[in-house]
């Protein structure tokens, strides 16, 4: 539980920067964390003119005035103040008792606080020469603690891996990539793409990963010289491998080696000219700040905010002014002027045409997403082959992402010089010799398709192993990529099982989590779970807004994931839902008689609507029926229940940003790893693999890809339920529960500690 609460002093909350998607969970987070710790809560309209101008600029926050604010966007504003105008802020500030700043911004915004918070000390004894403050109020106001949050689409604040916004951004970014593949494919057409990031090439490079481009154009890496030709070959051999559309990334900030702008229509001309493609430019402009925001950016501010408060909680006259930040899916503190530092050397190291140490001061994730698009994207199939086959199988449900990561193992196995191998239909195909030679050019389009391409099934290979043994020595297969859920898992740990009996298994295996229920062993995160996050996420607000006219409804809404509550559980965080039901936190009838009463008296509020998540398997004896014809009944007369049934609309759809990007890293990496790992293998001039990690788990654990044995892995699995006994979401439950007003305890035992920026660096990102 929280270790102090708030005395004297107040939390102040305070918008900058521009309005970016996601701010608004942000908000809502600290306000409702702020009240239930007992502060006293301020809204601060306007920016820094508002904390100056003052009045009702400053108004104290409700639980009430925060509602329904997650799926829309705040507004803010961008300004300065003189020293005179930060005399008057801090007057301000101490007539309100206020001591505790929680700031939202990017980092010029974050600066202006810090620098502030610095000159705090002299604004009081100023104030007092001047008689506009005593003595008495300088002592109780001696001191002024901050805490930062990064609000900036172009996420370009280094020591963080995430700002919020950018999420959001990015999906408005696909859904216009998508919309012209669609024609660009009907006309053969080459079309230059121009995303913001004047001077982080962000949003470019994770677009251009996102959408398979031929190009992508950053400031902080600008193409070496003769790049015209290099780009005019390239688009040139792609078009000859069959491809009908070719697709150039373009950040704002563009430039080349000499530090002159490359402009969208700059690159237009040179592909006309040269090669007399029909090209077409689109700059997408301010269009990406708005829009819904993504499940991720919800969640992101809302754990941001949560743990700002904690920070702020725990903040003395000697901690240092700190960001909170995402490394992995940790949540961190950092010191805030260590990272504007950092941030700052990007942009010297650019100035200085030192693009290498750019790129690596971005930090890792920037790093990893630059490496991988140059692999994919750059670098030519080798003249001599490696003799190696590397078959590629789909396990299980589909999911929206299966093929980023297939497509991408196909690229990465051509380019380190192995034949790629496609196997149909599962286990089932790999027993009945449905495997064909996979091409560059066949998974030509697959980042941004649903679904499973290649196929998918159910079925273990328990009993076709005889079969499956028998087809593997037949395509000669030397190594095996399996993509898939729980069902993936389970498959090859049956397949490793049986190489006491069949050599032909004695073969690198890894094992790549694909699933939206989120339940493979040994990753906290599987592709496909964003997209269908988003999905149910998407689909809550429409429902919530449905009872906008008709207030005093509850809506039931059941989601997938098999026994695993994730998608219950975050959808439930994105999506403001007053309880969801899973089977990892048991309940009983008296649980669900504190939900009916809980919504009975927000009824009596201004927010006349409720939320209930329910996980199909969360329990046997309560259905989804028996919690709607409950809350039905014992609602009469005061609110009356919708019940909907998500289903399989939940797996389908296009993949989103995340997934697919999350989905071409795991690709690529899998079969780099596989690569070494045959080396390791080769004995005797035969491959022969049987230590437990020669197959593995590619997975992502906090802050880290990992390859996990797949029998090490065994003890931390519940078979029966098809879960990871040990799930990190399980810690953020708490929190949900308390933005929906329900008096219970937050654990801070496991608490961020301030940390450097120098040591943190996350292998993964977005």
């Amino acid at each position: 539980m929280f270790r102090a609460n708030f005395s004297a002093a107040d939390l102040f909350l305070i918008m900058l920067f521009v309005c970016v998607s996601g701010m608004n969970a942000a908000v809502r987070a600290t306000v409702r964390v702020g009240l239930y710790t007992g502060a006293k809560v301020y809204f601060v309209h306007e920016g820094y003119q508002g904390l100056v101008d003052g009045g009702e600029n400053i108004r104290p926050a409700t639980w009430e005035s925060v509602s329904m604010m997650l799926q829309l966007v705040t507004p803010a504003a961008r300004t300065s103040a003189s020293r005179d105008g930060r005399m008057t802020a801090a007057c301000n500030l101490v007539k309100l008792g206020i001591t505790n700043l929680c700031v939202i911004g990017g980092d010029g915004s974050l600066t202006g606080a810090n620098a502030f918070r610095t000159e705090w000390s002299g604004l009081l004894h100023d104030l007092v020469r001047a008689g506009r403050i005593t003595d008495e109020e300088a002592k109780k106001s001696s001191h002024l603690n901050i805490v930062g949050m990064v609000g900036s689409i172009d996420n370009d604040f280094c020591g963080t891996d995430m700002t919020i916004g950018t999420d959001s951004a990015l999906h408005r970014i696909i859904e216009v990539v998508d919309a012209i593949t669609t024609t660009a494919q009907s006309h053969q057409r080459t079309f230059i793409l121009e995303v913001m990031g004047r001077h982080c090439g962000y949003l470019a490079l994770v677009t251009a990963l996102a959408c398979g481009a031929d190009w992508v154009f950053i400031p902080e890496m600008p193409p070496d010289e003769g790049w015209e030709n290099h780009l005019c070959r390239r688009l040139q051999d792609q078009r000859a491998r069959g491809s009908r559309l070719n697709v150039i990334i373009v950040a704002e900030g563009a430039m080349s080696r000499d530090g002159k702008p490359i402009s969208s229509e700059q690159i237009k001309k040179l592909v006309t000219d040269r090669l007399g493609f029909d090209t077409r430019t689109t700059v997408l402009g301010h269009v990406q700040r708005g829009g819904t925001p993504s499940a991720f950016d919800r969640i992101l501010g809302s754990r941001m905010g949560v743990e700002a408060v904690m920070a702020l909680l725990e903040a003395t006259p000697d901690t240092p002014a700190c960001v909170v930040s995402l490394s992995g899916n940790q949540a961190v503190r950092l010191p805030l002027m260590e990272c504007v530092q950092v941030t700052k050397d990007v942009t010297t190291a650019m100035a200085e045409g030192r693009f290498e140490d750019a790129i690596k001061l971005r930090g890792k994730s920037f790093e990893n997403n630059w490496n991988t698009y140059k692999q994919l994207a750059h670098i030519n199939p080798p003249d001599v082959k490696s003799n190696i086959n590397v078959a590629i199988v789909n396990i299980g449900a589909p999911c929206a992402g299966m093929n980023a990561a297939v497509r991408s193992a196909v690229r990465m196995g051509i380019i380190q010089g192995h034949t790629m191998l496609a196997v149909h239909d599962g286990f089932d195909g790999l027993a009945h010799g449905q495997i064909e030679p996979i091409t560059w050019t066949s998974v030509s389009g697959w980042t941004g398709k649903g679904g499973s391409m290649l196929g998918t099934k159910r079925s273990l290979p328990g009993k076709m192993l005889e079969e499956i043994s028998m087809n593997i020595a037949k395509f000669n297969i030397h190594a095996l990529v399996i993509v898939g859920g729980f069902e993936a898992y389970v498959g090859g740990l049956e397949l490793v099982q049986a190489r006491e009996t069949y050599e032909e298994m004695c073969i690198p295996m890894v094992v790549i989590p694909a699933t939206v229920s989120n339940n493979v062993p040994g990753s906290d995160f599987s592709i496909g779970a964003d997209t269908a996050l988003n999905t149910i996420t998407s689909t809550c607000d429409r429902i919530k807004q449905s009872a906008a006219g008709t207030k005093r409804r509850v809506f039931i809404v059941e989601t997938m994931g098999g026994y695993c509550g994730y998608l219950a559980t975050m959808a439930g965080l994105a999506a403001g839902a007053d309880a969801a039901y899973i089977f990892e936190e048991k309940f009983s009838i008296k649980d669900l008689e504190v939900n009916v009463e809980h919504l009975v008296e927000k009824m009596k509020t201004t927010v006349k609507r409720g939320l209930i998540l329910r996980n199909e398997n969360s329990n046997a004896n309560y259905t989804t029926d028996f919690i709607f014809n409950l809350y039905s009944e014992e609602g009469k007369g005061i609110f009356d229940c919708r019940k909907n049934v998500l289903g399989h609309m939940q797996q389908g759809g296009t993949p989103t940003p995340f997934d697919r990007n999350f989905g071409t890293k795991m690709g690529a990496k899998s079969v780099l790893w596989l690569t070494e790992k045959l080396k390791e293998c080769y004995r005797h001039g035969r491959i022969f693999a049987n230590t437990p990690d020669s197959a593995c788990v590619l997975g992502m654990r906090k802050r880290a890809l990992t390859f996990q044995p797949l029998a090490d892995l065994k003890g931390d699995t519940d078979l029966e339920h098809r879960i990871p006994k040990t799930q990190w979401w399980l810690k953020i439950r708490p929190i949900m529960k308390i933005l929906a007003k329900y008096n219970i305890k937050l654990d801070t035992s496991e608490h961020a500690d301030m940390e450097h920026v120098i040591k943190k660096r996350s292998p993964l990102g977005k």
